[in-house]
């Protein structure tokens, strides 16, 4: 996802963020194309400030992956698509060691040469510094004052199980134009057979307690109130049970269990007539729905009544 704006003085800006858990499993294809694809957005909206938010930063092994973040970091920092942002911040959470801080969120900032009145906000000091040169750092994130790093709350956790999730925020200012960008992880749907037991479901209210979280937190006392954009990856789901109850109306559910511990494996929707025809199949990572063409019509446009979770953020945040 991209987003661009325009800031003080017609300053552009250009936001983006992706999971790229995938690109370090692979980096020899994925990390090719996808940084070509960037590239290629960068060149086509050629902003004087760049702000990338990337999740799952390593991938699902990250300490077999950590050389090949290293070398994704160098090459976004020393590729000739680049060479015209002067200036460059990046923060990558590799402390993947400490359970209870590990987020594996990356924040990467690039100013254009062009772009001379530049200021990032120290936490610490409770000022703002002009920015100067190219700046790495990974170490303990926790240590550095030019970021406000977070974890959720370990009880926000589906089974209080530690995973990674959580929160950066940068502060900063363009000219007299100051502003809060937010990197953001929420929580998955880890079954969808639980995910389809209520509406809303239980990750739905987890991801809504986490990011209300966020939201007191980057608006509370401590700091002067600015505008901020919160971009990363929220999550979001359509509401299973609504969806499955208007995708299966008429059709009959068999549910199938596990003979060793009786939980429910899969559940079967078929056609009341119809020779019983299977409608839809699901299991904890399967959603085997009849027609496909449902999601692709019109952009899946006719499922959207069912795309609720930011409804009740509606007075707090804008997309």
């Amino acid at each position: 996802m991209a987003g661009k704006l325009t800031a003080a003085q017609g300053a552009g800006i250009l936001l983006v963020t992706a999971n790229v858990g995938s690109l370090f499993e692979d980096p020899e294809n994925l990390q090719k194309i996808w940084l070509r694809e960037f590239y290629q957005t960068v060149q086509t909206h050629n902003p004087h400030f760049l702000a990338v938010h990337f999740q799952e930063v390593g991938g699902k092994n990250y300490e077999a992956s950590m050389s090949h973040v290293d070398s994704f970091v160098k090459e976004l920092l020393s590729s000739e698509a680049m060479k015209e942002f002067s200036r460059a911040r990046v923060y990558l959470d590799e402390n993947y060691k400490s359970l209870e801080h590990f987020t594996a969120l990356g924040s990467f900032y690039f100013i254009h040469e062009s772009l001379k009145n530049i200021h990032q906000f120290d936490f610490k000091a409770k000022k703002f510094k002009k920015v100067v040169g190219k700046e790495t750092c990974s170490e303990t994130l926790e240590s550095t004052s030019m970021l406000e790093k977070e974890k959720f709350p370990q009880d926000y956790f589906p089974e209080c199980k530690w995973s990674r999730k959580g929160f950066i925020r940068t502060r900063w200012a363009l000219a007299d134009c100051a502003f809060d960008l937010v990197n953001i992880h929420l929580f998955h749907d880890a079954s969808n057979l639980v995910a389809w037991e209520r509406s809303p479901s239980v990750y739905s209210g987890t991801r809504q307690k986490a990011l209300g979280f966020v939201l007191d937190r980057i608006t509370d006392q401590r700091y002067d109130k600015l505008p901020f954009f919160i971009f990363g990856d929220f999550n979001f789901r359509l509401d299973s049970k609504q969806v499955i109850e208007s995708l299966c109306s008429s059709a009959t559910m068999q549910t199938v269990r596990t003979t060793d511990t009786n939980e429910v494996h899969k559940l079967i929707f078929r056609e009341t007539d119809n020779d019983r025809k299977v409608v839809l199949h699901l299991e904890k990572k399967l959603f085997n729905y009849v027609n496909q063409d449902v999601f692709r019509e019109n952009n899946g446009t006719s499922l959207l009544e069912f795309d609720k979770e930011l409804s009740v953020f509606k007075d707090r945040l804008h997309e």
